[in-house]
């Protein structure tokens, strides 16, 4: 997702590759927001797509998400979304359309942004790099170089985040 939580000249980048379908993705956030409240704008969390075959509306929900991103809203989207994974897994894309009018978002042009389909390079841009970088399930962190999955455990995780996080803005 294009859409970082600030400026795109901070010194530290982590990328967050997530399923928006995955539960273990929302339980993720709590690192991702203690992260970010953390180290502020010294910290770009980038979050980069990547739908796992399993959930079977985890692709249109990476397309909804670039849509808020247009809108101004990805990250409230996103959060949002991942709270309701359940429901996304048993309701569909109903609910993609539902989150973004509850985030006071334009819901018929998510509509049209699902049916033609213009935020599908990005999402499969996304997960080609993320396979490229042997990314296999969700949450994996990818800072400065190294690959860090959560998908096997998220134990730890923040802490291992934070320590290369204060050893590149010391560096």
């Amino acid at each position: 997702m294009s859409d970082s939580t600030i400026a795109p000249t901070s010194p530290v980048v982590l990328e967050a590759w997530f399923d928006l379908q995955c539960p273990d993705c929302f339980v993720a956030l709590d690192d991702v927001r203690a992260l970010r409240e953390t180290y502020g704008d010294r910290l770009d969390v980038q979050l980069r797509h990547f739908p796992l075959a399993k959930h079977k509306h985890a692709y249109a929900a990476a397309q909804a998400a670039e849509e808020a991103v247009e809108q101004g809203k990805g990250w409230p989207y996103v959060e949002a979304l991942l709270a309701r994974t359940a429901e996304l897994g048993d309701r569909g894309e109903p609910v993609l359309l539902e989150v973004a009018t509850e985030l006071g978002l334009d819901a018929e042009e998510f509509d049209t942004a699902l049916i033609d389909g213009r935020h599908l390079l990005t999402v499969d841009a996304d997960e080609a790099e993320g396979k490229a970088i042997k990314v296999t399930g969700t949450p994996t962190y990818v800072i400065d170089g190294e690959r860090l999955d959560g998908g096997q455990s998220q134990e730890g995780l923040r802490q291992r985040i934070a320590e290369t996080v204060d050893r590149l803005l010391k560096g």
